[in-house]
């Protein structure tokens, strides 16, 4: 009987070592959406078995089972002065947002190595199986797979091109595929190809010149013994990027490039008893206007809060506003505030008539998920080009922020409150988003696990990685077409004008000679 006990226990020892894996998730940027995102997969993974560990700055208040943090301490308090001043993003050109964004980049990845708890953690004797990084101006962090001899899985919020594509040679021509900074009304008119292959080089020979060599230098001040970043940068085996077709355009993808947009979002709460009896007793609707986890209504200038609350007295509708402080100068009656809202719970609420955004991802997708149209006022990042595909796609309308005014808010309100083509298009991408064979937490696990099963899979590596920049541009291929068109044609031109001259030649001679 001992002997049976034994052999069953050394059985389960063997399940559990070869099901179980030790993972290291990095998701330092001190901005919860994006957090949310590594949350929703760290703890799926960890409630399937596997040791979980995070650097975050979000400590949990709950001790969550096979979950254990690293936390960032003070990164978001010392984030936050930056945050106040997003609004003033809007002033920002595409050169100065690069620069921005980069430097911000730059600015986290070394508070983070350098925290006390990551260094003290890194000292530490620990081994994973895995790390998943937090894919956002933080190339440096590449130094954590190559530290702990682990395959390296990339989880992007956005379908951002120069972020992610390069990494794994993913097919991304400027002809058809915008980028991050690219016109918000891009179509494939000879004019956006132009302005968007400019784009296209002019980033990427930012990435190669500055970036990398930046993130570079950072890496090597805590991973002094890590190769160049040229060489870990594109040893990614896995993307999890956070678009879905239901709401990004279609684009190739190689086979270690996965959507999961939409994957964050749960099946809806109860919410809490004021907010429900508010939402059920609003007869004619509710508007939720919401500027996501970094943007705070609270710092918008007056002239625009001004506005949008009178656009608000109008409506017969409620508004349910999230706002950050205690008071709102001149509140209609019709506006209801709260510090922090259930998002998605709430816009899953029937009488949700629209949802006001800033146009993040996230957000996005919450509402396309649930099936509710959009007023977008975007600030920076991909916000607009969120927004002007979902406007493009019939159910949205975008107010640019320069222009917000009272008359152009309460046109936007009475358009997609009235015209029902825009909750029927929202309908319909809802219905594609969820017309999914298998659902995309799922899918989001299942690849990280096969990353973990076949040691980096690296049979996804695209053959494309061992090429350099001129054969993959089959500029070499090209020079030789060239030669073989040009060459014989050249010679062939050559002795023709020869054989023209001498012809000429003996001509003259010929009339000389008949002349004398």
């Amino acid at each position: 009987m001992r002997k049976l006990i034994q052999v069953l226990v050394s059985f389960a020892f063997i399940l559990c070592s070869v099901n179980s894996a030790k993972i290291l998730g990095v998701f330092h940027m001190p901005a919860y959406s994006h957090y949310q995102l590594g949350d929703r997969l760290l703890k799926e993974l960890a409630a399937r078995g596997h040791e979980v560990t995070v650097i975050t700055p979000y400590a949990e208040k709950n001790p969550v089972k096979n979950f254990k943090q690293i936390v960032l301490t003070g990164a978001i308090e010392k984030l936050q002065p930056m945050k106040d001043k997003l609004f003033e993003q809007t002033e920002s050109t595409v050169i100065k947002s690069l620069v921005w964004l980069e430097v911000m980049g730059l600015e986290l990845v070394d508070s983070t190595l350098s925290h006390p708890n990551v260094q003290e953690f890194l000292k530490s004797n620990n081994q994973f199986d895995l790390v998943i990084l937090h894919q956002f101006v933080n190339d440096a962090f590449k130094g954590f797979c190559h530290y702990y001899n682990a395959p390296c899985v990339v989880l992007s919020p956005m379908a951002v091109p120069c972020w992610t594509h390069a990494q794994i040679a993913n097919p991304d021509s400027p002809a058809y595929f915008p980028d991050m900074y690219s016109d918000p009304a891009f179509d494939t008119s000879f004019t956006q190809r132009f302005l968007n292959s400019l784009l296209y080089v002019g980033i990427r020979l930012f990435n190669h010149l500055y970036a990398i060599p930046r993130q570079n230098e950072v890496m090597h001040k805590y991973f002094p013994n890590a190769p160049h970043l040229n060489e870990l940068y594109y040893n990614t085996s896995l993307i999890l990027v956070n678009s879905h077709i239901s709401i990004n355009s279609a684009v190739p993808y190689l086979p270690n490039v996965i959507d999961i947009g939409g994957y964050h979002v749960k099946t809806p709460k109860k919410l809490p008893i004021d907010l429900q009896e508010y939402l059920d007793g609003a007869k004619d609707g509710v508007v939720l206007f919401s500027l996501g986890s970094n943007l705070q209504s609270k710092n918008l200038p007056k002239e625009k809060r001004e506005s949008i609350l009178k656009a608000f007295s109008k409506l017969k509708q409620k508004v349910l506003w999230k706002w950050e402080d205690e008071t709102l100068p001149n509140q209609p009656p019709n506006v209801k505030l709260s510090k922090w809202l259930p998002q998605s719970d709430v816009i899953a609420h029937p009488n949700i008539k629209l949802l006001i955004t800033h146009g993040g991802l996230l957000s996005t997708t919450e509402a396309v998920y649930h099936g509710v149209p959009i007023i977008g006022i975007p600030i920076f990042a991909d916000q607009e080009k969120n927004i002007a595909l979902a406007e493009k796609s019939g159910y949205a309308i975008l107010v640019p922020y320069k222009q917000l005014t009272e008359e152009g808010l309460s046109h936007a309100l009475s358009e997609v409150i009235n015209n029902p083509k825009y909750r029927a298009n929202v309908k319909w991408r809802s219905e594609i988003m969820h017309d999914e064979p298998i659902k995309q937490l799922d899918k989001a696990v299942f690849w990280t696990e096969y990353v973990i099963k076949h040691k980096g899979a690296h049979h996804l590596r695209s053959a494309a990685l061992s090429l350099s920049w001129y054969q993959y541009l089959l500029l070499d291929v090209i020079a030789v077409v060239i030669l073989i068109i040009f060459v014989p044609l050249f010679v062939i031109i050559k002795g023709f004008k020869k054989y023209c001259c001498q012809k000429k030649s003996i001509k003259q001679v010929s009339t000389k000679k008949k002349k004398n």
